[in-house]
């Protein structure tokens, strides 16, 4: 066992006890969307970009909800919107206005939201907008992008990174192309073939922008090529949505999509997702006409309290610099973390858009730290799954809780003294890594 990981056991010893509780009631110890080795640790507290874990221990959170808080943890206002909800009813069994206002601040945001539809994750966001470009066409086959993760149902799991393809017919698996994000690949696809319903992809690239599209014009390209072909775009701005600009992605990049896929900010840290687009398409889900309508049933569809804090969240990202607090933060943190790469003597490169920031170890770049010009076999390389897992563990050692060992999200709320706090323990931690020949 290494000085690293021993720390980690001595340090988190409380949550140790509770993984070893929670393995006997769910598998895996608890929610882990990705996993920690050799037990994840244990949050019960949360505030701004800060939370406490079970152990006592203050972290510095880059994990931030998975990218959902960029308002950071516990926002007043929204706080206030879900509680005030919560005293009025959790579940009407009809619509209600907040879902009305819901859709519209979400409109107010994303210009090519004619429609919207709530869903519950990511995840069902993705899987509806597939079924409804499907419906819209008449045709079956998906392109994905390698890489490229848009939840875990069975038409967007194949070479996705991080699930497999375990308990999926092949019959599902073979409706779906996997290609490169190439404008040329697509375009042979889309001239050789006359089925192809919809293509999906991430709109910062692959694992929320560790492996980029090739520049901001690629979107504009694939636009092309779809209108032309008559394809429906699907941009998952699930992670990207509100975080790359107030208008995502396709706000930045000036692209107007088919649909949108959204989760996450959305819904202001609750469970919450959205399909947004163009009414033609979205409508179909209220048609009268039994032969083309796309039932959507749902529970907990556009909930209330969900409903309360993403209206909530939205109004504040609507009239607030909150991206632009959130980018200058992450252009500090990018900056530090460079400075102790080289402080330390170590190779490594930083890179991310807005409030996103990658870190890649053991490669360089001159790409100018935003979107990396590196090929995807190189950061792969720097990506190697058990520095990855090293590094995760000695950032925690020093109280710093980064996205799996490759990145950091950055809210509002991370103050300078906390970003400088977060390089300092950095370094700390390469210094740890060379010492246990992780480095």
């Amino acid at each position: 066992m290494s000085a690293i990981v021993d720390r980690y056991v001595e340090k988190f010893g409380k949550s140790a006890e509770l993984f070893r509780r929670g393995s006997a009631s769910i598998p895996g110890g608890g929610h882990q969307s990705r996993v920690v080795l050799p037990f994840p640790h244990y949050v019960n507290e949360a505030k701004g970009a800060l939370k406490w874990d079970v152990d006592g221990n203050e972290l510095v959170d880059y994990v931030i909800g998975f990218g959902s808080l960029i308002l950071g943890h516990a926002r007043a206002e929204v706080v206030e919107a879900t509680s005030a909800q919560l005293s009025k009813g959790t579940h009407m069994g009809t619509p209600t206005e907040l879902e009305l206002d819901w859709a519209e601040s979400v409109k107010g945001l994303v210009p090519s939201a004619e429609r919207v539809r709530f869903t519950n994750s990511g995840t069902e966001a993705t899987y509806l907008a597939i079924r409804l470009a499907r419906a819209h066409t008449g045709k079956t086959m998906v392109i994905k992008f390698r890489e490229h993760y848009h939840g875990w149902h069975d038409y967007v799991t194949q070479e996705a990174g991080i699930v497999s393809n375990v308990g999926i017919p092949e019959e599902t698996l073979a409706t779906v192309i996997v290609a490169e994000p190439r404008v040329a690949d697509v375009k042979s696809i889309l001239e050789s073939r006359t089925d192809v319903a919809a293509i999906i992809f991430e709109a910062a690239g692959g694992h929320w922008g560790q492996f980029p599209l090739p520049n901001p014009g690629f979107v504009q390209d694939i636009r092309a090529l779809t209108e032309k072909h008559g394809v429906v775009m699907i941009m998952d701005e699930v992670i990207c949505g509100f975080r790359l600009s107030r208008g995502g992605a396709q706000g930045r990049f000036n692209v107007r999509p088919d649909l949108t896929t959204m989760a996450k900010i959305v819904a202001g840290g609750m469970p919450g997702g959205a399909v947004g687009g163009r009414a033609e398409i979205l409508d179909l889900i209220s048609t009268s006409d039994d032969a083309k309508r796309v039932p959507h049933p749902g529970t907990f569809n556009a909930s209330p309290t969900s409903a309360a804090a993403g209206v909530a969240a939205l109004n504040i990202i609507a009239n607030e610099p909150i991206n632009e607090r959130a980018d200058a933060a992450a252009a500090r943190l990018k900056d530090g973390l460079r400075g102790a790469l080289s402080k330390q003597e170590v190779t490594g490169h930083v890179h991310g858009i807005a409030s996103i920031v990658h870190l890649a170890l053991g490669v360089e770049c001159d790409c100018g730290g935003e979107i990396c010009t590196l090929p995807r076999s190189k950061l792969d390389e720097s990506g190697a799954a058990q520095r990855r897992a090293m590094l995760k563990l000695a950032m925690l050692n020093e109280d710093v809780d980064m996205m799996g060992g490759v990145g950091f999200m950055l809210s509002a709320e991370h103050s300078d003294e906390q970003i400088d706090r977060t390089t300092d323990a950095f370094e700390r931690a390469l210094v740890a890594m060379r010492d246990d020949g992780v480095l």
